[in-house]
């Protein structure tokens, strides 16, 4: 997690913070975001505020309190439903514009990962909710140096296949025609040659 960086985009865009939850794994950008593995158990709820100035703050679960350790910030645990609830209102107080998993409307659903019940605990509290998407867009969609070579570099491949393959149904039209199929192992043999 690039957490200077998150907190750059927050301040930009005049967010309090992004608040990321998951529950059995609902939010897998959560986990790639804030680089947590993918393979813990989690069978209660957890909380990560990511403020826009300040420490991050921590809510997890007593039975699963070391789900976090990877991550900076100040750490509250709870266990009963009323604690859940105070250790939220404590970590929000001084926020109220946060950002989270979340698409008016559904619009993008890929991204609409936190359910409506817990949208409406935060909104309770006097939060507003605003989708993450644009901060998942810069966090998560947007490509590294070597992935944008490698773009481009199948990209100069696929181009070069697709003008080697009409050359070649011409060829084979004019010797006296060919059918798809054989059209379609050339193509899948040109690649595996380019590899």
């Amino acid at each position: 997690m690039d957490l200077a960086a998150i907190q750059s985009a927050l301040r930009e865009r005049n967010l309090d913070g992004w608040l990321f939850y998951d529950h059995h794994h609902r939010d897998p950008i959560a986990y790639r975001v804030l680089g947590l593995s993918e393979k813990l158990m989690v069978t209660r709820r957890w909380f990560y505020l990511v403020p826009a100035n300040g420490e991050p703050q921590k809510l997890v679960h007593k039975i699963e309190s070391g789900h976090l350790d990877t991550l900076p910030g100040k750490q509250r645990m709870y266990a009963a439903s009323h604690e859940l609830f105070d250790g939220l209102k404590q970590m929000l107080s001084s926020h109220r514009d946060l950002a989270m998993q979340y698409s008016p409307n559904n619009a993008v659903f890929t991204i609409s990962l936190v359910d409506a019940g817990t949208v409406e605990l935060i909104r309770g509290l006097g939060k507003n909710v605003v989708s993450s998407g644009d901060l998942i867009a810069q966090f998560e969609a947007t490509w590294t140096e070597d992935q944008i070579k490698t773009h481009f570099a199948a990209r100069d491949s696929i181009d070069a296949v697709t003008s080697a393959a009409f050359q070649e149904i011409g060829r084979r039209v004019r010797s006296g025609g060919t059918n798809e199929f054989e059209i379609q192992t050339w193509i899948r043999e040109a690649f595996q040659r380019r590899t």
